[in-house]
């Protein structure tokens, strides 16, 4: 796109660098949400396959009990045996990786980052208004810059499958874009641009 004439090139180059830098950050926390919900889904997985786990392992151990002498009485054995075993495997993948642990840390990495979001957009809104002076500009630049740095150094990692939902999320779904009847039906009448509350915008 090419640039326009009336924007001083030194705000045109800063509102670029800025866009690219919202858009990472945008992307970078919708793939941590992608992230939480997939290890949550896991987590709960888990916890019910346990469930069944420890109900066979206490049936199997019943049917032993009272089956004294029955011909299927070696066969519950060794099932309830390897059951328990395949438990005891199961419950120490669960505790080493804790996907539980993993996806509140990815909650609370999408949550920071949000907030670095929401002021790169006060940023850009404040480049484009042309009232504010370049290097506050860029000092609050650089101080969102730091905080990013921050967060993504404690972070988790992500992968390739979070990073697709949340471009399918982004890119198809428009989960962060809204239309001016969505935005007014959120808020009061007396706000909304169009309807019985609607405020006319006057050119100069």
């Amino acid at each position: 796109m090419a640039q326009p004439s009336l924007i001083d090139p030194e705000r045109y180059a800063l509102e670029s660098q800025v866009r690219e830098c919202y858009g990472r950050c945008a992307y970078t926390h919708k793939t941590h949400e992608k992230m939480a919900e997939r290890l949550h889904n896991r987590h709960k997985a888990g916890k019910w396959a346990n469930i069944v786990l420890s109900s066979l392992i206490t049936g199997g151990a019943v049917s032993v009990i009272f089956a004294k002498g029955a011909t299927w009485e070696g066969y519950a054995g060794y099932g309830t045996a390897a059951l328990s075993i395949l438990s005891l495997i199961f419950n120490a993948y669960l505790k080493d990786l804790d996907p539980g642990a993993l996806a509140q840390r990815h909650r609370e990495a999408a949550s920071d980052i949000w907030n670095v979001r929401e002021a790169y957009l006060s940023l850009l809104t404040d480049i484009v208004g042309q009232s504010s002076d370049l290097t506050a500009l860029r000092e609050r630049r650089d101080s969102l810059q730091a905080a990013l740095h921050k967060i993504y150094h404690a972070a988790p990692h992500t992968d390739g499958k979070a990073y697709g939902r949340a471009q399918d999320a982004l890119k198809n779904r428009e989960d962060l874009t809204f239309s001016e009847h969505e935005i007014d039906v959120m808020l009061p009448e007396s706000l909304r641009r169009n309807g019985s509350g609607k405020r006319d915008v006057h050119e100069a």
